[in-house]
């Protein structure tokens, strides 16, 4: 009898992959989305979110969130299932944006700590093991945000312009390769009651990654790098021009920070093996 796993955010990047990869190993799936989506044989769609949730089996091995943490935490504080084993996808933005100057990316770096912390607790008291996995910057198919801003800016210009110092280290990591951490984590002991940073199989700059991923449009944008001063004076005028929509507070800070992770302790726990950093034209569509 095939196993039987509720996938919350089933239509998102990770959420895909991850109820594909769930299919072809035999497990008959879940899946909710906000949309509408055809059932297919071991796949059952529920349409709603954590605002209108539908009817969900009581009865499940395995609960797998791949959309917003703390509102999962929550329901499954409230009303998860007893027994399940639980993994759940929350962000190493918990860490990266902890004492960020804008206060929002702040209060978003403490909502994923407590929403950790609450996944945890809850798991404990109902005889579960959770296992939290905290992704670096997400690209891949349908993965709107993080490069997906940048290329919509770049789109819109012709081209993209970046500090001169902009070299901050970056591990992007694909979709898939979180989906199949996922799957892996479920029936790794090693995993139980535990977190992982999830990084990509490449380190390279932040210019860098930009630069590949503009190359595989057609046409690729212009990539014009300025003087730290100079480029300050050209923000502060995209900003009054309101060119610069999409581009969250606080990023381009980043963009001369090292944000990298150790995959090592997934490596050990449940074989984590992600793919160096490939961007593909297709996975930016107009």
């Amino acid at each position: 009898m095939s196993r039987r796993a509720l996938v919350f955010g089933g239509s998102g990047a990770i959420g895909r992959a991850l109820v594909g990869r769930l299919l072809a190993a035999g497990w008959t799936v879940d899946a909710l989305s906000r949309v509408a989506r055809p059932s297919q044989p071991g796949l059952h769609w529920h349409l709603g979110g954590f605002d209108a949730l539908p009817a969900l089996p009581d009865r499940v091995d395995a609960v797998l969130s791949c959309g917003p943490l703390d509102h999962f935490s929550l329901w499954y504080a409230d009303a998860g299932p007893a027994g399940a084993r639980v993994v759940a996808f929350g962000s190493t933005s918990d860490a990266t944006k902890q004492a960020a100057d804008d206060p929002d990316e702040r209060a978003l770096a403490a909502r994923l700590r407590e929403a950790g912390d609450r996944l945890f607790a809850a798991a404990d008291a109902r005889g579960a093991a959770a296992t939290l996995l905290r992704p670096t910057l997400i690209y891949g198919h349908g993965s709107e945000r993080n490069l997906g801003r940048v290329v919509a800016l770049a789109r819109r210009r012709g081209v993209f312009v970046l500090p001169a110092d902009a070299g901050g280290l970056r591990q992007p990591v694909h979709a898939d390769d979180l989906a199949a951490a996922a799957l892996a984590a479920i029936d790794a002991p090693a995993a139980a009651g535990r977190a992982f940073a999830l990084p990509g199989g490449e380190t390279l700059r932040y210019r860098d990654m930009v630069a590949r991923t503009l190359a595989v449009l057609a046409p690729p944008p212009r990539l014009l790098t300025l003087p730290a001063p100079l480029f300050g004076v050209a923000l502060r005028l995209a900003h009054r021009a309101g060119q610069l929509q999409g581009l969250p507070a606080g990023a381009v800070a980043r963009m001369r920070e090292d944000l990298v992770f150790d995959p090592a302790p997934a490596r050990a726990a449940f074989g984590y093996a992600p793919r160096p950093f490939l961007p593909e034209a297709s996975m930016f569509p107009d």
